[in-house]
């Protein structure tokens, strides 16, 4: 049933002693929640995707760059992770502007990264072991150097309009060309480039070499949809849809001019993207029925030739009301995975979670489940390859606690490559920096604006280059911290961050996580504690302290109703616990940073 409805809660409210606050139970079943029964769940919604960036993942020649038969010596690696799916940041043929989000053919292989051909191996690969590949799919854009560009600068027949172009003005004072709006990129800057050959201007709302496709055009709605039974074709599982909240902007009024977007407020940089409120750009209804279209596509494909259920996963930082108009509506099927950013936008302004207290950690995770349609089925992504690492804007002593999080909230889990290791954030110099967004900006403010810190290289040993790669050097700089935080010293330590991922994947596979009711609170101001519940099954509760202090006396039977008996199932590090040792719920101990997985006994 697609349709969006107030998700029933359960409110209970407790005096809590010691000036700590309240606690808010709220109850979600998911049964209800969910557009299917047990028998008939997809394998998407019980799946654990893991996200591949290709340039950082594992080079196999030599030349200091990921690449495909990197991955596909790797994929070991993820089937013994537990991963279902994973999918790739772009591969196709691109000069790397914006490292590969600026695609010259959407039909073919960057060679940097390999071939056609190595792409089919890795699918052939893949699915020895079970794995699907998700492919990065980038609408909203193409690089200038994409013929389908090259030809609309000269007006070739079919496709003039493939790209948006507008005369601009003159300045009657001053003589001088202005743009035919104040619309600002996401790289700083005008959003309006003069193209001299054509005479008029285009729009680009990321870098100057990515102008944005016309899709009020409909040969280019046809063309992307081309491009998508291309790759269905060559056996992906689905798309992660990029940057979708662009892909329309408001038409011109009958004069033909663009609206100038109002000032946010938010900073006094006029270059910056957020010194406007993207009203005009972004976030247009046109864009919701885009993705309905692409996603009716993927499931006449699937009506045709067969075979499991091709995915479509939406990457939107929009507000919520926005987002989840993405799953659908009465009558028509959405995404089935509207990215859920929350715990990447959640809590802090600044994106600096590190002292987010138990409230704060309910509230990102009420935000979501609180607002979902009925029917469908949520999703947690904790990082990925344009935030910071989630231990750097979380906190490293709290790794293991938000792995736990994400493998025990109900849904699917997204993980970005490293954040099961525990990767952290490689502070990058002026000087090494490759990221467009911080390149456009000066040695002053470009660490504000930098992806790079989070796309550093795999870490896969102790060796020369992390094992990542046999070149002197990489495309960017390793982090030092590899000699200890690497997959070989990982895999033989029982108590690191891989083994305790591990742990929590294989725990994941129960059914009490796969389809069970659940119920969460803030207790106090320390801790967080969620049930997992099934009829005829193991129950679960995740007790986490979030705070670094210690606490005591603390009554989850309460808040959670977990009467009985229960016994320790994982710790982490932290929590100084031994597995197996029976605890009781209303009167618990946890040391700063402690989170247990509890079992009834």
């Amino acid at each position: 049933m697609f349709r969006i409805t107030k998700l029933l809660v359960t409110l209970f409210v407790l005096a809590q002693q010691s000036g700590l606050g309240q606690a808010a139970a709220v109850d979600l079943d998911l049964e209800r929640a969910s557009s299917s029964s047990e028998a008939t769940r997809d394998w998407w919604q019980v799946a654990q995707f893991y996200q591949i960036y290709p340039r950082s993942f594992k080079d196999s020649n030599g030349d200091g760059i990921g690449d495909l038969q990197g991955i596909i010596s790797q994929l070991n690696y993820l089937k013994n992770l537990g991963v279902t799916a994973t999918w790739l940041s772009p591969i196709y043929t691109s000069p790397m502007v914006d490292f590969g989000y600026d695609i010259a053919d959407f039909f073919d292989i960057q060679p940097e990264y390999g071939t056609l051909s190595d792409f089919d191996q890795l699918i052939s690969e893949a699915n020895k072991l079970g794995l699907k590949i998700i492919l990065d799919f980038v609408p909203n854009h193409s690089s200038d150097e994409n013929v389908w560009f090259k030809k609309s600068v000269k007006r070739e027949k079919g496709y003039e309009d493939y790209y948006v172009w507008h005369d601009g003005y003159v300045n009657a004072s001053t003589g001088e060309r202005t743009p035919p709006s104040n619309w600002l990129q996401a790289f700083r800057g005008s959003a309006w480039e003069w193209n001299d050959e054509r005479q008029q201007y285009y729009l680009h709302q990321f870098a100057v070499q990515q102008p944005d496709l016309n899709y009020r055009n409909p040969a280019v709605v046809a063309q992307m949809k081309r491009v998508l039974t291309y790759w269905l074709d060559r056996g992906v599982a689905g798309f992660r849809i990029d940057a979708v909240p662009w892909c329309f902007e408001v038409l011109p009024d009958a004069e033909g001019r663009y609206p100038d977007e109002p000032r946010s407020g938010y900073t006094d940089d006029p270059d910056d993207s957020s010194y406007l409120k993207h009203i005009y750009t972004q976030d247009q209804p046109e864009t919701v029925d885009m993705v309905y279209q692409w996603r009716t596509l993927l499931d006449d494909y699937k009506r045709i030739h067969g075979g499991d259920t091709r995915i479509l996963m939406v990457e939107t930082y929009s507000g919520l009301d926005y987002v989840m108009q993405f799953y659908g509506n009465r009558t028509t099927k959405g995404a089935h995975i509207p990215f859920n950013f929350q715990f990447i936008v959640g809590g802090n302004g600044d994106k600096n979670n590190t002292k987010l207290n138990a409230v704060g950690f309910v509230k990102i995770i009420n935000s979501w489940l609180g607002q979902m349609p009925a029917g469908q089925t949520a999703n947690w992504v904790m990082g990925n390859h344009d935030q910071r690492r989630v231990g750097s804007r979380y906190g490293e002593p709290r790794i293991d606690l938000m792995n736990m999080l994400q493998m025990f909230l109900p849904g699917v889990s997204i993980t970005y490559q490293g954040e099961e290791l525990g990767m952290t954030d490689l502070d990058i110099s002026w000087e090494d920096t490759r990221d467009p967004a911080a390149c456009n900006s000066d040695p002053s403010i470009y660490e504000s604006f930098t992806r790079d810190p989070s796309r550093t290289p795999f870490q896969w040993s102790s060796g020369a280059n992390a094992g990542f790669s046999t070149n002197s050097t990489t495309w960017l700089p390793i982090n030092p911290n590899y000699v200890t935080v690497n997959v070989d010293t990982e895999s033989a330590d029982s108590t690191s961050h891989l083994k305790f991922y591990k742990e929590l994947v294989a725990l994941r596979q129960t059914k009490t996580l796969q389809y069970g009711t659940t119920r969460y609170a803030a207790v106090n101001d320390n801790v967080v504690a969620i049930r997992r519940s099934l009829s005829g099954q193991t129950s679960y509760v995740l007790v986490a302290n979030v705070l670094d202090t210690s606490v005591s006396g603390v009554d989850v039977a309460s808040v959670l109703y977990a009467p009985g008996s229960y016994k320790i199932k994982l710790a982490n590090p932290a929590a100084k616990a031994t597995v197996g040792n029976s605890v009781t719920l209303n009167n618990l101990a946890l040391e700063p940073y402690a989170a247990l997985i509890l079992e009834s006994a």
